[in-house]
């Protein structure tokens, strides 16, 4: 069974705000692992190299480090004042 909120969903809530930013990290990550990994793939297939492949990886890389430092120690997730 699938876990549950166990309010309505509202952006307003910390903790919501929280859990939504850390999945999206997650999906982030996926997408960024499937993508590298074929191409890796692919260039591994071909006789002829990618010499910016490496490139991209780092990149994409360094991306997702500076998202998991916004989520981890940057982002305020205190109730907001309306």
């Amino acid at each position: 069974m699938p876990p549950r909120w166990p309010t309505k969903p509202d952006r307003q809530d910390p903790a919501y705000r929280k859990i939504d930013d850390r999945m999206n990290f997650a999906v982030h990550v996926a997408i960024a692992a499937t993508i590298n990994s074929g191409l890796w793939f692919v260039h591994n297939l071909k006789a002829a190299t990618w010499e910016w492949l490496p490139w991209v990886t780092a990149g994409w890389i360094g991306v997702l480090l500076v998202h998991l430092i916004y989520i981890s120690a940057i982002a305020n997730y205190s109730q907001k004042s309306t």
